[in-house]
């Protein structure tokens, strides 16, 4: 596990964030259409009228269907990753696990990390802890 995985495991939660909203979006997307005709009625006297007709856009709804089924691929993937992710987290020691959370998702700085770490923590020593478990 390097930087670069845990950097995608930011973006991997945010895409899953996005991906969602853009299938909400696409549901509410009405494939309805509404349309207005004239015509006449068929009797005597044949006067003009305007019809108001309605159905569905077969080749709109084709299309969102499709949108939707690559929005619902790329969603696995974020969530695999994610999963993935947190997975190996699970298996790293508590404390370097703090220390990536404050540091790579909630991007603090050295030294805010270290004032929530405690036990006299400086930011350069948190900074070497992390670096030496990243080169392992």
């Amino acid at each position: 596990m390097n930087k670069e995985v845990l950097n995608q495991y930011i973006d991997a939660c945010e895409l899953v964030r996005e991906t969602q909203e853009d299938i909400r979006r696409l549901q509410q997307r009405g494939t309805v259409q509404n349309d207005s005709v004239k015509g006449s009625m068929t009797d005597f006297p044949y006067i003009e009228k305007t019809f108001h007709i309605q159905g569905i856009d077969v080749e709109n709804e084709q299309q969102i269907e499709r949108e939707k089924e690559l929005l619902q691929q790329r969603l696995e993937q974020a969530k695999e990753l994610k999963n993935e992710v947190e997975a190996y987290l699970n298996t790293i020691p508590l404390r370097m696990q703090r220390i990536i959370r404050y540091k790579i998702f909630e991007q603090m700085t050295w030294e805010q990390v270290a004032r929530k770490m405690g036990r006299r923590s400086t930011g350069e020593s948190v900074r070497k802890e992390f670096e030496a478990f990243i080169k392992k």
